[in-house]
């Protein structure tokens, strides 16, 4: 069956964030950059260093990012939010305090009338996290 992954675009910060959501939910972190990359002769001298392709893996668990913005820049928005499903309440709390630092912690976690534990924030690098943790999975 297909799978959709969510894929991050950073403006120039991706290797920062990456590391940041490696240290916060743990896994295997590839960065690529341009440098490294087919592109490295066309691109200019300051974006070499950037990251054309990241991949952050830990079992079901993958998060993509990149450097690469598009001419128009980067608009941030609050139309998209990675949905985070946890394994227990101890690990939904783990993550949301990690994932909050330098952050907004908009609805802290709390429990739900549908039998969760719920909350959402957004991080320091503005990208916008829910929280779950599904007590009767």
């Amino acid at each position: 069956m297909a799978s959709i992954n969510s894929y991050l675009t950073f403006n120039g910060n991706c290797r920062e964030a990456m590391t940041f959501y490696q240290d916060c939910l743990g896994g295997e972190l590839t960065l690529e950059t341009i440098e490294e990359s087919a592109l490295a002769e066309k691109m200019p001298n300051n974006m070499k260093r950037s990251i054309m392709h990241a991949v952050l893996a830990k079992d079901d668990l993958v998060i993509m990012a990149t450097d690469m913005v598009e001419e128009r820049g980067l608009i941030k928005g609050n139309s998209i939010s990675m949905m985070l499903n946890c394994n227990s309440e101890e690990e939904a709390q783990s993550f949301y305090h990690k994932l909050s630092a330098g952050g907004k912690a908009s609805h802290p976690l709390r429990e739900t009338f549908w039998g969760a534990i719920f909350g959402d924030l957004t991080d320091r690098f503005g990208n916008n996290w829910l929280i779950n943790y599904d007590k009767n999975r």
